[in-house]
Parts: C-alpha cells; sequence; structure tokens
C-alpha cells in the first residue's frame, strides 16, 4: 500500500455529508493519496460507513457522531490519526462556529488542521493560541500565496504535446473532480501515462501534484497559474494525458468558472458533466439551469474545442434510470453519455483514447 503523504486524518463534515456541501469529505473519501482517511464526524450518519452511504459501496471508513467518540474508538483500533481536515464545502466557503469546539479539540489533541475554507483558522487568534500551546501547524489552503510566487500566462502551454482533457460541469458541485480522477486512474490502467491538474483545494488534499486553486487566486495570476499547472506536467512526466479539473460552470450565476481554464489551460477537447435531475443551479432556487445543448454551445464557441463525451452525475436518480438517462442525452446531443462514478470509466476511455496524439 501506497504511504500517505501527510499520515492518518479524521475527516470533518458535520451536517454535510451526502450533501452538496460536503463535497470535499467525499473527495477524500474515495480517494486520496495526501492522506489515510481513518474516519469522519458526521452525526447524521455516526455508526455508518462512509463509503456505503455515499456511493453504496462500503470502503472501511466509518463515521462518528462526535471528535470524542472518534478518539476512543480510533485509539482502540490503534488509528488515532495525526491531523483533522475540515470537509465542508458551504456556499461562500464559511465555517460554521460550532466546528471551532471541535477544531480546538482536535489541536489540544496534538493534532495538525487542514481547512480549504475563506475563513482562514490561522487569523483565528484563539484558535492560533491552542495550536502554538501544543505544537501544531494550521495549513489554510485556499489562503493567497506571496505574489512573488505566482506566475502569469506566457504562451508556453503551446509547447505541451500531451492531449489535453478539460472536464467542465453544467453547474457546480456536479462531480467534475471527481469524473477527472476516474479519467485519470482509467488512462493508467490501460497503459497509459495521465496527469491530474487540480484547480480546487479538494484536489489539492486528495494530493494532486500540479495543482493551484483557482478561487485563492489573485484575479491577474490565475491563467498564469493554470499554464503554470500544465506545463510543469508536461516538463516533469511528459504523460500521454493531461486531465484539467474544472470549477463551477459558465453559466452559474455564482460561480461561472471555466473561462481560464478554457482560455489558459487550451484543452484539446472538453468532457461536461451534467446531472440530468438537477433543474436548478446549486444553492439558487429559480436560477433555471440552462439546457446540455446550450451549455455545449457556449463551450464550444468560446474555446474554439468541442465537446467529446457526456459524463453523468446520477444524484435523484435510481439505478435503473442512469442507462436510459445515458440514452437520452446521447439521443439529445449525438455524444457519448457515460455514468463513470457507477460503471467505472472503462468504455469511455476506449473512446478517449482514440483522440490520442501521435507521436
Amino acid at each position: 500500500m501506497k504511504k500517505s503523504i501527510d499520515g492518518k486524518a479524521l475527516v470533518y463534515c458535520q451536517g454535510a455529508f451526502n450533501t452538496p456541501n460536503g463535497k470535499t469529505a467525499h473527495g477524500l473519501v474515495r480517494f486520496t493519496e495526501r492522506y489515510d482517511v481513518v474516519g469522519v464526524i458526521d452525526s447524521t450518519y455516526a455508526d455508518k460507513d462512509a463509503g456505503e452511504v455515499l456511493d453504496g459501496k462500503p470502503n472501511g471508513i466509518p463515521i462518528f457522531k462526535t471528535i470524542d467518540s472518534a478518539i476512543k474508538k480510533l485509539a482502540n483500533s490503534n488509528n488515532t490519526p495525526s491531523s483533522l481536515v475540515i470537509g465542508l464545502a458551504p456556499d461562500g466557503g464559511r465555517l460554521p462556529k460550532e466546528a471551532k469546539i471541535t477544531i480546538k479539540k482536535a489541536l489540544e489533541m496534538g493534532w495538525n488542521v487542514d481547512s480549504g475554507l475563506h475563513d482562514f483558522l490561522s487569523n483565528d487568534k484563539d484558535v492560533m493560541k491552542v495550536a502554538q500551546a501544543n505544537g501544531c501547524s494550521i495549513r489554510d489552503v485556499r489562503k493567497t500565496p506571496d505574489r512573488d510566487t505566482l506566475h502569469f500566462f506566457s504562451g508556453e502551454i503551446e509547447q505541451v504535446e500531451s492531449l489535453k482533457l478539460a472536464v467542465l460541469g453544467t453547474d457546480s458541485a456536479i462531480g467534475k473532480r471527481t469524473t477527472s480522477w476516474l479519467l485519470v486512474h482509467g488512462f493508467r490502467n490501460a497503459g497509459l501515462t495521465a496527469q491530474m491538474i487540480g484547480t480546487g483545494q479538494t484536489a489539492w488534499m486528495q494530493g494532486a501534484k500540479y495543482s493551484m486553486i483557482m478561487d485563492s487566486c489573485i484575479n491577474d495570476f490565475v491563467s498564469g497559474e493554470i499554464e503554470h499547472a500544465v506545463v510543469s506536467a508536461w516538463k516533469e512526466e511528459r504523460p500521454d494525458v493531461i486531465v484539467i479539473e474544472g470549477q463551477g460552470s459558465l453559466m452559474n450565476p455564482a460561480y461561472p468558472g471555466g473561462f481560464e481554464i478554457l482560455a489558459a489551460g487550451r484543452p484539446d477537447y472538453v468532457i461536461l458533466q451534467h446531472a440530468p435531475k438537477r433543474l436548478e443551479y446549486d444553492g439558487f432556487p429559480g436560477y433555471k439551469l440552462h439546457s446540455l445543448k446550450e451549455q455545449i454551445n457556449a463551450i464550444e464557441v468560446i474555446s474554439g474545442r468541442k465537446v467529446i463525451a457526456i459524463t453523468v452525475n446520477h444524484e435523484d436518480m435510481s439505478s435503473h434510470e442512469i442507462e436510459p438517462a445515458c440514452n437520452a442525452i446521447t439521443k439529445e446531443t449525438g455524444l457519448p453519455a457515460f455514468d463513470v462514478l457507477a460503471n467505472g470509466a472503462d468504455d469511455l476511455i476506449k473512446i478517449l483514447k482514440t483522440y490520442l496524439k501521435k507521436k
């Protein structure tokens, strides 16, 4: 078993697991090379298996009611973590006040704390006092890097010879990152080399080697940081495929992500993640989701690149609804459609391999 980058971790997701606001926790439960996830805190699903709750597939990661019950049970199984990771991803990235009780308890235990929220723990004097007293580190993953470490777009990306695929979405919190990882792993399983370009805090927490965190970056440098991550992956790895994780969606009123990824990441093709049962933009009742055809057209007009496949998010769908939904999308758009989370990525990888660049 590959050793994790930062050791054992307990993920805090109180009241949000198995909801869109728990997507960071979901990513860590499904896959991470940065941590060895030993448990999740959410009283809603206490004593259940996190994989079973999330995907109907047990993965041996227990869910605890509180940090106190987690401490006791994990100690008994020799799984005491060295970190608490905030697995919440609420609208606006704000930290619930009650979370600080758990954070301080973790620091008192001597654990480090990683957070991807916009409420920076390192700016909280009370929290930092506890951290310093116990020799703990706090990492605010979304904190803006120093300007002298950032990159401006240079055009160097035109030298990249890998097949570049962007996984965009018709909405935020729709599964772009998960699909990106499944494609990377699918290419690797098919005997090809592939690298993931992370563009959000969760991908970094999952251990994406080549990452930038878009919504922590000063706007002038977003394109340059995307380009730098892609170029670095090319220079250091020379992979067959580079998969770029999308953010938000072009037409989401609050998270209109994707423009910089198309402009600076300069993908050769786009894969579009879509939830057929979702009618309104995530977190914005009354804002009707634009049709799949409209969103495909917007991507292709803006980028001059083709959308070549649709990946399906099966939220609010039963298992027997997935195949008909994929068939309906293909009939509507003329594009192949797959639920890679439910059924694996092999069939989609077979199609994507036909787009590989000849060496």
